[in-house]
């Protein structure tokens, strides 16, 4: 299991590197502006000390000094502008790679389709486009320009003072390692633990949500009471993982601070006893000024503090490896959904589609959905597909929709493969309307509008018009500019459901999927959804998913699928006289 573990903090770490290369210029100018400010604090430091020896030992008058001090505090300046400019390209580089990031996990959500999220926990795909990726942002902030300054200011420092005292010097380059290695010994548990507080939260953020979307259930059941203690267990088990990355990051500053204490007191007892005359080596033969030893003193801080602030940021580096396993995990899902042809369609008006022969399963083989179904909707013709709950009829819609390839047989439009057609170009064709409308926070107008963009006012309000939504909107006090909420929030279920309606009204396509479109509507917005659907399938190829048998009857042609085969097809009429399968399930409904 260990070998396993560290073979996915690796990849997780090659990963982040391969995506610094996108916000490479900004963490190199960070670098640039982290190393000036390391130079002119050299310069600060034989400033500050050459002063000092001024006053102090060789007496020069004020006037001498001034120039010096008014050096002293352009630096001081000059250093603030590039901290400030340090800290602007941090967060440039840190952004850079977010917005990167989070667009390639939207691109990966949309193109694995409904028929992966449908099997995923809103809570846990939210928590890693927004909180897991926030959790990459100081790595390329901080940890990343530190690691190299953590190299390259120690290094300047050393060439300043190597030539006044090799002793001093090797004190500096003996003690420097002491901090790297236990920020390492440190860092190595630190992962494990922020790749645990990344899963807590993941949990707790999937199990709110739950909680919020099956409020009413919950309530209607007595069990809101039972699921705040759920709610608390997760939130207290959330807050424990994130004492425990508090802890190690407290201690590792603690660690840190202790050994450069060291290593500085070490250096200020070798001066100390040098100036008293009990040490006469380490000098080249030349002693030690005032300016020289004080000179040296001072940047002994600041030649472990680059080392101390990268064993800050090392925690950030946990950080970061243990959100990117998670990043990693969903961005390595395979697109299995996604047609990789580039070919077009004839522009042929009505379409006509095929499965052959189509096999299909789910959770790695164990659970078939599809057994060797075929079928034919040929263009401009209405077939509806019934069949039991679990028959598999929503899978035959992302199949025709691209989201799910078969794992055997194929899907054709117009004869050619889906898999050879470029899947944008296959989607323009085709318009979809389901049970449950998916409203946007907005305004009427911008929902409508998602079937064209690009649409005429006079295309918008004909589409409004012909889906009755104008009818509703005349009593909203801004018409189709009111604004809705999230899922549709304002509108009953038949408005949202005509929202709906008018965006395949405005879109047009060729092709019409329809799976459940009068679900949960009562008998009179039924009535209106179904008169606005013939208007919509006139002149278009239609695929109605539907339990509710008795619209069927004006279907051209019926398909019967159980145990994912289609098992009879035909007109309703002599299916139901046949008294097969669909003679069974209208008297069962009945």
């Amino acid at each position: 299991m260990e070998p396993v573990k560290k073979s996915t903090d690796r990849q997780s770490l090659r990963w982040l590197f391969r995506k610094s290369r996108s916000a490479r210029i900004w963490v190199i100018i960070s670098i640039g502006l982290g190393f000036g400010s390391g130079l002119l604090l050299i310069v600060q430091a034989g400033l500050l000390a050459n002063i000092i020896q001024g006053v102090f030992m060789d007496g020069l008058p004020r006037n001498l000094l001034l120039p010096l001090f008014g050096v002293y505090l352009a630096v001081i300046l000059i250093r603030a502008a590039l901290g400030w400019g340090r800290e602007v390209t941090g967060f440039s580089a840190g952004a850079k790679v977010r917005i990167e990031v989070r667009l390639a996990i939207m691109e990966q959500i949309i193109a694995l389709g409904p028929a992966y999220t449908g099997r995923q926990r809103t809570g846990a795909l939210s928590t890693t486009a927004l909180e897991h990726v926030e959790g990459l942002h100081d790595f390329f902030a901080h940890y990343l320009p530190q690691l190299t300054l953590a190299a390259m200011i120690p290094a300047a420092i050393l060439a300043f003072v190597f030539p006044l005292s090799w002793a001093a010097g090797a004190i500096f380059l003996v003690t420097a390692p002491l901090i790297p290695i236990f920020m390492i010994l440190i860092g190595m548990g630190a992962e494990s633990i922020s790749q645990r507080n990344y899963q807590a939260l993941a949990r707790l953020s999937a199990h709110f949500l739950d909680v919020l979307q099956g409020i009413t259930t919950l309530k209607l059941f007595g069990r809101s009471r039972g699921e705040e203690g759920t709610v608390g267990r997760v939130s207290g088990d959330y807050r424990k993982q994130t004492m425990r990355v508090l802890r190690v990051a407290f201690l590792s500053s603690a660690v840190l601070e202790f050994f450069s204490s060291i290593a500085i007191a070490l250096v200020a007892v070798y001066l100390g006893m040098h100036y008293l005359g009990y040490f006469q080596f380490g000098d080249y033969g030349n002693p030690l000024s005032l300016a020289g030893g004080f000179f040296i003193l001072m940047l002994a801080p600041d030649f472990y503090m680059p080392l101390r602030d990268l064993g800050t940021h090392y925690h950030a580096r946990a950080e970061a490896v243990g959100a990117a396993k998670e990043i990693v995990k969903l961005l390595s899902v395979e697109r299995s959904g996604a047609a990789r042809g580039t070919g077009t369609l004839p522009d042929a008006g009505m379409v006509r589609v095929e499965c052959r022969d189509v096999h299909l399963t789910y959770e790695a083989g164990r659970r078939p959905a599809l057994q060797g179904s075929s079928f034919t909707v040929g263009a401009g013709e209405h077939v509806a597909l019934v069949g039991p709950s679990g028959a598999g009829k929503s899978t035959i819609l992302n199949l025709l929709m691209g989201f799910l390839q078969p794992d055997r047989g194929s899907v054709l439009v117009e004869g050619v493969p889906l898999t050879d057609l470029r899947l944008q170009t296959w989607r323009d064709n085709l318009a979809w309307i389901g049970q449950n409308p998916v409203l946007f926070h907005g305004t009427i107008r911008e929902n409508i509008l998602l079937g064209r963009p690009e649409a005429s006012e006079a295309g918008l309000q004909n589409a409004a018009r012909s889906a009755r939504v104008i009818d509703f909107c005349r009593f909203l006090p801004e018409g189709l500019d009111t604004p809705v909420g999230e899922q549709g929030l304002g509108l009953s279920r038949g408005q949202a459901q005509r929202v709906a309606l008018a965006r395949a009204f405005l879109k047009d396509a060729p092709l019409l999927l329809l799976d459940e479109p009068t679900a949960g509507l009562d008998a009179e917005n039924e009535h209106l959804v179904m008169e606005t659907l013939e208007e919509l399938s006139s002149g278009k190829t239609v695929l109605l998913v539907t339990h509710r048998l008795y619209n069927i009857e004006r279907a051209d042609r019926i398909l019967v699928l159980t145990d994912g085969r289609i098992v009879e097809q035909g007109m309703y009429h002599d299916l139901m006289a046949a008294g097969g399968v669909l003679y069974k399930l209208v008297h069962r409904k009945l």
